[in-house]
């Protein structure tokens, strides 16, 4: 394929010193001086090329001062919404993904064109169709929520599906919420599809989905029940700080599950938990250190839906 001269003397302007949101595709970066001082971007030089370069209709051009303008940089790129929207426009009719994502969102969010849900649909899904995951991912949310497309909770699990399968980690956790219908918010309650995608979502680093498939082993739900196993994922959590698996981590040394018993660092869970704006743990806290008696009111906290 032909490569745009104009689109790669302005990466090596803006794209080399890390300051675009993102990349052109088949692009390199120019390598870092020997002092080990980044290059200063040029922003207005390479606006300039990228005009040059998009008066031939070169897709890539057009996306890349779209980027320019959503981010801006000062007197010499004033951010201007209406400006990117104008340039991702003229990709995405194109045909280019990730300008029909960014255009899609612009509509989402009202900025620089209408908030329109129904035109941000109508982008998204030209991008999902596509395979880009964003674009797929987003699409499903507007699915679930019923955002200028009927609700179908059937619709939200295949476009979430088809970005989790790509590794985008929150259509992973979104899948697993959606899998324990709550509330009837899903297709059928399947408790093993829940920890398969809260397992792949958590070795990514997701926070919620570690603390739930801690619950999921902690209740032997789509699991085998392993307190061993929901102690670890609950400490995994709580090292992070996530609250709650602070309190159900307490509440497993309170209780000696997956643990020896440890009521001293019960407390200390529950201090943290409580420090966290959690209120189960400073009255958890509190029963303990009046002494009260606690195996039976002290309980641990379920799954969470919240995404």
């Amino acid at each position: 394929m032909k490569r745009c001269i104009f689109c790669i003397l302005a990466s090596l302007l803006v794209f080399s010193s890390g300051a675009m949101a993102e990349e052109p595709a088949g692009q390199q970066s120019a390598s870092v001086p020997a002092s080990g001082k980044e290059p200063m971007p040029d922003y207005r030089q390479a606006r300039e090329w990228l005009q040059i370069a998009s008066s031939t209709g070169d897709v890539q051009a057009h996306y890349n001062l779209g980027v320019l303008y959503l981010n801006g940089n000062g007197q010499d790129v004033p951010q201007d919404y209406g400006e990117a929207a104008r340039w991702f426009r003229l990709a995405a009719e194109q045909g280019y993904a990730r300008a029909q994502f960014n255009l899609g969102l612009m509509y989402d969010n009202g900025q620089g064109v209408p908030q329109d849900y129904g035109e941000a649909a109508k982008w998204y899904r030209l991008g999902a169709v596509k395979g880009h995951q964003e674009s797929q991912f987003n699409l499903g949310v507007m699915y679930e929520n019923g955002q200028g497309v009927p609700q179908d909770y059937g619709e939200a699990v295949k476009w979430y599906r088809l970005a989790a399968e790509q590794g985008y980690v929150q259509a992973q956790y979104n899948l697993g919420v959606l899998s324990l219908n709550f509330n009837g918010k899903g297709v059928g309650e399947n408790f093993a599809e829940a920890a398969k995608w809260f397992r792949l979502a958590a070795a990514q680093g997701n926070v919620q989905a570690q603390y739930n498939l801690a619950v999921m082993y902690d209740n032997g739900q789509g699991v085998p029940l392993d307190y061993t196993e929901a102690a670890m994922r609950y400490a995994l959590a709580a090292e992070r700080g996530y609250a709650k698996a602070q309190y159900n981590l307490g509440v497993m040394y309170l209780k000696g599950k997956g643990f020896r018993q440890d009521i001293p660092t019960a407390k200390a869970w529950f201090v943290k938990a409580c420090e966290n704006g959690l209120q189960e743990g400073c009255a958890a806290y509190r029963k303990l250190k009046a002494a009260q008696p606690v195996e039976s009111t002290i309980r641990p906290l379920m799954i969470v839906q919240k995404r």
